[in-house]
């Protein structure tokens, strides 16, 4: 399947995502002198700033050199001691990740079953929490959007859930494949840590963690007896710069950053999030066409759990998840996900994060569709079709409710 390619790939994976060149121009620049006023005020901007993306007032923000599997071993160090007994709710294979990150520091854990095609229930886990008369559970971990499921839990419902029975765990939420193309409200939901990374709806390429921490979850990293160096929040809550990154700051991320904050800021977070919805939508518009051939289905059972970031395709028994993806990435040149855990080869999943517009995704739909064709996999006709008509009726929604611009009937002659 080799062959000499022209023109550029579409890359719709749920992380890494597209970069803006805006963001990439930011951060081809020359180093700097890590006292130079023109990183100390960039730096700072970006921590700032971090708090308006997560809506928090008075969390702290704490930024690794590092994925969001250091991010997640971040929140847990500085709240966690040896023995403390955590609830995870099973989202799919990232709640497991999660998971054994805890274990290996001495966690005892304690699961919340669940299949992989349906969003947690809010009252199994209160449930859970009214059983542990003695209250020993320290935190709930709950990964809002699980990439590998394609499914995105109710993080306000959860809190209440937990509030329901007087429990005092510590919510604690992974954002990372979230964070600005979904609604999250930390102050407002009641969420104690939450944990983000570069590479997804923040446009930025891999190599930074990011973790929000409440004021409450503050006072529990100080009574915290975990080992760490590296991810503690008390060397960086120093007032010296250079501590916020215990060492060498990331200049040429953090350059990036702002490029990328800025971006998602002019946009405004509702825009980031109408955006993301109507690329969804149109996602799962194909898909609802393509499945009549009964080799495609949705992964995620219920219409309203579905992400807004990415879609999960479940592959009829027969075919092959990993061969779409492959044609589609070398026959094609476009990126899809592959099935993760127990969808290895079941599944392929098309991201719809980041920095993405219409004609993308529609060129990766239509990439999907010839990688179906290419592989005698049945599916309906006119998938790309529905995906249009899709983004068609919501940009024309959008349009005439903001007054942006004047639709002109035809025949009619525009006013000089």
């Amino acid at each position: 399947m080799k062959q000499v390619k022209r023109g550029k790939g579409f890359l719709n994976t749920p992380g890494p995502t597209n970069v803006p060149d805006r963001v990439l121009s930011a951060m081809h620049t020359p180093a700097v002198d890590l006292n130079d006023p023109i990183l100390l005020n960039t730096v700072a901007s970006c921590f700032e700033d971090m708090k308006t993306v997560f809506r928090t007032r008075d969390g702290r923000i704490f930024m690794y050199i590092t994925n969001g599997h250091g991010a997640w071993e971040a929140a847990l160090v500085n709240i966690l001691s040896p023995g403390d007994k955590l609830l995870v709710p099973e989202t799919g294979n990232f709640s497991a990740g999660w998971r054994d990150v805890a274990a290996a520091y001495g966690a005892e854990i304690e699961e919340v079953p669940n299949d992989w095609r349906t969003a947690i229930d809010p009252a199994q886990i209160a449930a859970r929490l009214a059983a542990d008369k003695d209250q020993k559970i320290k935190a709930v971990l709950l990964v809002h959007t699980d990439t590998a499921v394609g499914i995105t839990a109710d993080v306000k419902a959860v809190r209440e859930a937990i509030d329901k029975v007087g429990h005092p765990a510590l919510l604690m939420v992974d954002t990372i494949a979230s964070l600005g193309t979904v609604d999250f409200r930390m102050d407002d939901w009641g969420v104690d840590v939450a944990v983000a990374a570069s590479q997804k709806g923040l446009m930025m390429p891999p190599g930074l963690g990011i973790v929000a921490a409440s004021p409450r979850a503050i006072e529990a990293h100080r009574k915290a007896t975990s080992p760490r160096r590296y991810w503690d929040w008390g060397a960086r809550m120093e007032a010296e710069s250079y501590r916020k990154f215990c060492g060498t700051a990331p200049e040429h991320h953090m350059f990036g950053m702002r490029a990328a904050l800025d971006m998602l800021l002019e946009e405004g977070l509702e825009n980031a999030f109408r955006r993301h919805q109507m690329l969804a939508d149109a996602t799962r518009a194909a898909i609802d066409v393509w499945s009549r051939g009964n080799a495609l289905s949705f992964n995620a059972i219920n219409p309203a759990e579905r992400s807004n970031g990415v879609t999960t395709i479940l592959v009829a028994e027969g075919y092959d998840g990993a061969a779409i993806r492959e044609v589609a990435r070398e026959v094609f040149q476009t990126g899809l996900g592959g099935g993760l855990g127990k969808l290895q080869g079941k599944a392929f999943r098309i991201g719809h994060m980041g920095d993405m517009n219409e004609p993308m995704l529609l060129g990766a739909l239509a990439a999907v569709e010839a990688s179906l064709t290419y592989l005698d996999i049945p599916y309906g006709k006119g998938g790309v079709d529905a995906a249009i008509q899709s983004i068609a009726h919501a940009r024309r929604r959008q349009d005439q409710a903001s007054s942006s611009i004047t639709l002109v009937s035809p025949g009619t002659k525009p006013a000089a």
